[in-house]
Protein backbone atom coordinates (compact mmCIF):
# COMPACT_ATOMS: atom_id res chain seq x y z
CA UNK A 1 0.00 0.00 0.00
CA UNK A 2 1.28 3.46 -0.88
CA UNK A 3 2.28 5.67 2.04
CA UNK A 4 -0.11 8.45 2.98
CA UNK A 5 1.07 12.02 2.63
CA UNK A 6 1.46 12.57 6.35
CA UNK A 7 1.34 10.86 9.74
CA UNK A 8 -1.64 9.77 11.80
CA UNK A 9 -2.33 11.33 15.20
CA UNK A 10 -2.59 9.12 18.29
CA UNK A 11 -2.85 9.43 22.06
CA UNK A 12 -1.46 7.63 25.07
CA UNK A 13 -1.90 8.24 28.80
CA UNK A 14 0.94 8.99 31.19
CA UNK A 15 0.49 10.17 34.78
CA UNK A 16 -3.17 10.95 33.98
CA UNK A 17 -2.21 13.22 31.08
CA UNK A 18 -3.35 12.62 27.52
CA UNK A 19 -0.21 12.88 25.44
CA UNK A 20 -0.05 13.07 21.66
CA UNK A 21 2.21 11.40 19.12
CA UNK A 22 2.22 10.97 15.37
CA UNK A 23 2.82 7.66 13.62
CA UNK A 24 4.38 7.61 10.15
CA UNK A 25 3.38 4.01 9.42
CA UNK A 26 5.51 1.07 8.24
CA UNK A 27 4.75 -0.99 11.35
CA UNK A 28 6.86 -3.97 10.26
CA UNK A 29 10.02 -1.86 10.31
CA UNK A 30 12.13 -1.29 13.46
CA UNK A 31 10.85 1.54 15.68
CA UNK A 32 12.51 4.94 15.59
CA UNK A 33 11.41 7.64 18.07
CA UNK A 34 11.98 11.29 17.14
CA UNK A 35 11.82 13.40 20.31
CA UNK A 36 11.62 17.19 19.97
CA UNK A 37 13.04 19.76 22.37
CA UNK A 38 11.66 22.51 24.59
CA UNK A 39 8.87 24.76 23.27
CA UNK A 40 8.86 22.75 20.06
CA UNK A 41 6.47 20.12 18.68
CA UNK A 42 6.46 16.72 17.00
CA UNK A 43 5.82 18.08 13.50
CA UNK A 44 9.21 19.80 13.51
CA UNK A 45 10.55 16.34 12.58
CA UNK A 46 8.46 16.01 9.40
CA UNK A 47 11.39 16.43 7.01
CA UNK A 48 13.44 13.83 8.91
CA UNK A 49 10.48 11.46 9.14
CA UNK A 50 9.82 11.68 5.40
CA UNK A 51 13.41 10.64 4.72
CA UNK A 52 13.42 7.70 7.16
CA UNK A 53 9.86 6.34 7.01
CA UNK A 54 10.68 3.77 4.29
CA UNK A 55 13.21 2.01 6.52
CA UNK A 56 11.80 2.73 9.99
CA UNK A 57 8.53 2.79 11.88
CA UNK A 58 8.78 6.45 12.87
CA UNK A 59 7.02 7.71 16.00
CA UNK A 60 7.22 11.39 17.01
CA UNK A 61 5.68 12.32 20.38
CA UNK A 62 4.72 15.73 21.75
CA UNK A 63 6.13 16.24 25.23
CA UNK A 64 3.70 17.17 28.00
CA UNK A 65 2.84 20.85 27.71
CA UNK A 66 3.92 20.93 24.07
CA UNK A 67 2.21 20.65 20.71
CA UNK A 68 -1.06 18.74 20.94
CA UNK A 69 -0.27 17.05 24.26
CA UNK A 70 -2.14 18.04 27.42
CA UNK A 71 -0.68 20.69 29.69
CA UNK A 72 0.17 19.60 33.23
CA UNK A 73 -2.52 21.15 35.49
CA UNK A 74 0.03 21.90 38.20
CA UNK A 75 2.75 22.93 35.76
CA UNK A 76 4.90 19.89 36.50
CA UNK A 77 7.68 19.93 33.90
CA UNK A 78 10.43 18.36 35.95
CA UNK A 79 12.88 16.00 34.26
CA UNK A 80 11.60 12.94 36.12
CA UNK A 81 8.09 13.60 34.77
CA UNK A 82 9.41 13.85 31.21
CA UNK A 83 11.49 10.69 31.56
CA UNK A 84 8.51 8.80 32.95
CA UNK A 85 6.37 9.92 30.00
CA UNK A 86 9.01 8.70 27.56
CA UNK A 87 9.27 5.34 29.32
CA UNK A 88 5.48 5.10 29.32
CA UNK A 89 5.37 5.67 25.55
CA UNK A 90 7.87 2.87 24.93
CA UNK A 91 5.92 0.54 27.21
CA UNK A 92 2.52 1.49 25.78
CA UNK A 93 3.70 0.71 22.26
CA UNK A 94 5.22 -2.59 23.50
CA UNK A 95 8.67 -1.94 22.09
CA UNK A 96 11.45 -4.25 23.24
CA UNK A 97 14.13 -1.96 21.83
CA UNK A 98 14.04 1.45 20.17
CA UNK A 99 16.35 3.70 18.21
CA UNK A 100 16.11 7.38 19.16
CA UNK A 101 16.89 10.73 17.57
CA UNK A 102 16.35 13.51 20.09
CA UNK A 103 16.97 17.24 20.28
CA UNK A 104 17.79 19.56 23.20
CA UNK A 105 15.40 18.86 26.10
CA UNK A 106 14.34 15.73 24.24
CA UNK A 107 17.97 14.63 24.03
CA UNK A 108 18.36 15.11 27.77
CA UNK A 109 15.27 12.96 28.36
CA UNK A 110 16.25 10.23 25.89
CA UNK A 111 19.80 10.05 27.20
CA UNK A 112 18.59 9.52 30.76
CA UNK A 113 16.18 6.85 29.50
CA UNK A 114 19.09 5.12 27.75
CA UNK A 115 21.05 5.12 31.00
CA UNK A 116 18.13 3.78 33.02
CA UNK A 117 17.21 1.09 30.48
CA UNK A 118 20.34 0.45 28.39
CA UNK A 119 18.95 -2.84 27.08
CA UNK A 120 16.03 -1.02 25.45
CA UNK A 121 18.00 1.44 23.28
CA UNK A 122 19.76 0.21 20.14
CA UNK A 123 21.24 3.55 19.02
CA UNK A 124 20.90 7.17 20.08
CA UNK A 125 21.41 10.39 18.15
CA UNK A 126 21.67 13.27 20.62
CA UNK A 127 21.38 16.78 19.17
CA UNK A 128 22.62 19.27 21.78
CA UNK A 129 20.77 17.42 24.51
CA UNK A 130 22.83 16.98 27.68
CA UNK A 131 21.56 19.87 29.74
CA UNK A 132 23.80 22.55 31.25
CA UNK A 133 27.56 22.21 31.52
CA UNK A 134 28.85 21.24 34.99
CA UNK A 135 29.99 24.79 35.75
CA UNK A 136 26.65 26.34 34.79
CA UNK A 137 25.12 28.64 37.40
CA UNK A 138 22.13 26.35 37.93
CA UNK A 139 24.53 23.57 38.88
CA UNK A 140 26.48 25.59 41.40
CA UNK A 141 24.08 27.84 43.34
CA UNK A 142 22.67 26.59 46.62
CA UNK A 143 19.39 24.70 46.83
CA UNK A 144 17.64 27.35 48.94
CA UNK A 145 18.47 30.17 46.54
CA UNK A 146 17.49 28.03 43.57
CA UNK A 147 14.11 27.21 45.15
CA UNK A 148 13.41 30.86 45.99
CA UNK A 149 14.17 31.90 42.43
CA UNK A 150 11.96 29.09 41.13
CA UNK A 151 9.01 30.19 43.31
CA UNK A 152 9.30 33.77 42.07
CA UNK A 153 9.58 32.62 38.46
CA UNK A 154 6.54 30.36 38.83
CA UNK A 155 4.50 33.22 40.28
CA UNK A 156 5.51 35.42 37.37
CA UNK A 157 4.59 32.69 34.87
CA UNK A 158 1.17 32.19 36.47
CA UNK A 159 0.35 35.84 35.85
CA UNK A 160 1.65 35.85 32.30
CA UNK A 161 -0.87 35.78 29.46
CA UNK A 162 0.26 33.80 26.41
CA UNK A 163 1.45 36.13 23.69
CA UNK A 164 -1.19 36.66 21.02
CA UNK A 165 -0.43 37.28 17.36
CA UNK A 166 -2.92 38.98 15.07
CA UNK A 167 -2.29 36.46 12.31
CA UNK A 168 -0.23 33.40 11.42
CA UNK A 169 1.89 35.73 9.32
CA UNK A 170 2.84 37.68 12.44
CA UNK A 171 3.68 34.44 14.27
CA UNK A 172 5.70 33.35 11.25
CA UNK A 173 7.70 36.58 11.36
CA UNK A 174 8.44 35.93 15.02
CA UNK A 175 9.63 32.42 14.10
CA UNK A 176 12.02 33.72 11.44
CA UNK A 177 13.42 36.41 13.72
CA UNK A 178 14.24 33.78 16.37
CA UNK A 179 16.12 31.51 13.95
CA UNK A 180 17.59 33.23 10.88
CA UNK A 181 18.95 29.90 9.60
CA UNK A 182 15.41 28.66 8.80
CA UNK A 183 14.23 28.64 5.21
CA UNK A 184 10.87 30.22 4.38
CA UNK A 185 9.35 26.75 3.94
CA UNK A 186 10.68 25.52 7.27
CA UNK A 187 9.49 28.57 9.20
CA UNK A 188 6.04 28.38 7.62
CA UNK A 189 5.65 24.68 8.43
CA UNK A 190 6.85 25.08 12.02
CA UNK A 191 4.48 28.00 12.55
CA UNK A 192 1.42 26.25 11.11
CA UNK A 193 1.90 23.22 13.34
CA UNK A 194 3.18 25.14 16.35
CA UNK A 195 0.39 27.68 16.81
CA UNK A 196 -3.34 27.46 17.53
CA UNK A 197 -6.17 29.95 17.18
CA UNK A 198 -7.61 31.68 20.24
CA UNK A 199 -11.28 32.42 20.82
CA UNK A 200 -10.84 36.04 19.70
CA UNK A 201 -9.27 34.95 16.41
CA UNK A 202 -5.67 35.65 17.38
CA UNK A 203 -2.95 32.99 17.45
CA UNK A 204 -0.65 31.74 20.23
CA UNK A 205 2.07 29.14 20.43
CA UNK A 206 0.82 25.79 21.67
CA UNK A 207 3.34 25.30 24.49
CA UNK A 208 2.54 26.02 28.15
CA UNK A 209 4.07 29.23 29.55
CA UNK A 210 5.18 27.30 32.63
CA UNK A 211 7.80 25.67 30.40
CA UNK A 212 9.69 28.95 30.52
CA UNK A 213 10.48 28.16 34.17
CA UNK A 214 13.15 25.50 34.48
CA UNK A 215 12.50 23.09 37.33
CA UNK A 216 14.19 23.96 40.61
CA UNK A 217 15.37 20.49 41.58
CA UNK A 218 17.18 17.87 39.54
CA UNK A 219 19.66 15.10 40.18
CA UNK A 220 23.24 16.31 40.78
CA UNK A 221 25.73 16.38 37.94
CA UNK A 222 27.52 13.36 39.39
CA UNK A 223 24.32 11.32 39.14
CA UNK A 224 23.76 12.44 35.55
CA UNK A 225 27.29 11.36 34.70
CA UNK A 226 26.67 7.99 36.36
CA UNK A 227 23.58 7.52 34.18
CA UNK A 228 25.56 8.38 31.04
CA UNK A 229 28.14 5.78 31.99
CA UNK A 230 25.42 3.11 32.05
CA UNK A 231 24.55 3.63 28.38
CA UNK A 232 25.73 0.68 26.29
CA UNK A 233 24.47 1.61 22.81
CA UNK A 234 26.41 3.70 20.27
CA UNK A 235 25.72 7.42 20.67
CA UNK A 236 26.12 10.07 17.97
CA UNK A 237 26.31 13.59 19.43
CA UNK A 238 25.77 16.55 17.13
CA UNK A 239 26.51 20.17 18.06
CA UNK A 240 26.26 23.43 16.09
CA UNK A 241 29.22 25.78 16.29
CA UNK A 242 26.87 28.80 16.25
CA UNK A 243 24.70 27.44 19.05
CA UNK A 244 24.36 28.81 22.56
CA UNK A 245 24.89 25.28 23.92
CA UNK A 246 28.46 24.48 24.95
CA UNK A 247 30.08 21.50 23.28
CA UNK A 248 30.47 18.48 25.61
CA UNK A 249 34.01 17.99 24.32
CA UNK A 250 35.15 21.18 26.05
CA UNK A 251 33.91 20.42 29.58
CA UNK A 252 34.43 16.69 30.08
CA UNK A 253 30.85 15.52 29.60
CA UNK A 254 31.79 13.45 26.56
CA UNK A 255 34.24 11.44 28.67
CA UNK A 256 31.37 9.84 30.61
CA UNK A 257 30.10 7.90 27.56
CA UNK A 258 31.43 4.47 26.67
CA UNK A 259 30.78 4.64 22.95
CA UNK A 260 30.08 8.15 21.72
CA UNK A 261 31.17 10.21 18.72
CA UNK A 262 30.85 13.99 18.61
CA UNK A 263 30.39 15.85 15.31
CA UNK A 264 30.27 19.63 15.21
CA UNK A 265 28.45 21.50 12.44
CA UNK A 266 29.65 24.83 11.12
CA UNK A 267 27.04 27.41 10.05
CA UNK A 268 24.48 25.78 12.31
CA UNK A 269 22.79 26.83 15.52
CA UNK A 270 20.86 24.91 18.14
CA UNK A 271 18.44 23.45 15.56
CA UNK A 272 21.22 22.06 13.38
CA UNK A 273 18.91 19.39 11.94
CA UNK A 274 17.04 22.29 10.32
CA UNK A 275 20.04 24.49 9.61
CA UNK A 276 22.16 21.81 7.89
CA UNK A 277 19.51 19.28 6.92
CA UNK A 278 21.32 17.51 4.06
CA UNK A 279 24.49 16.98 6.07
CA UNK A 280 22.46 15.93 9.09
CA UNK A 281 20.59 13.29 7.12
CA UNK A 282 23.81 11.98 5.62
CA UNK A 283 25.40 11.58 9.06
CA UNK A 284 22.27 10.05 10.57
CA UNK A 285 21.84 7.52 7.76
CA UNK A 286 25.48 6.46 8.07
CA UNK A 287 25.12 6.07 11.84
CA UNK A 288 21.81 4.23 11.78
CA UNK A 289 22.71 2.05 8.82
Amino acid sequence: MKNLAGPTSNRFVSQRLNLHYVDWGNRDAPPLILQHGGRDHCRSWDWVAEELRKDWHVIAPDLRGHGDSQWSPEGNYAMDAFVYDFAQLVQTLSYETVTIIAHSLGGNIATRFAGLYPEKVAKLVNIEGLGPAPDHASETIGAAKRLREWIEAKRAASARVPRRYESLRTAYQRMTSENPFLSEEQARHLTIHGASRNEDGTWSWKFDNYLNVWNATDIPYEDKAALWQEITCPVLMLWGTDSFAASPASDGRLDHFRNAELVEYEDAGHWLHHDQFDRFMQDVRAFLG
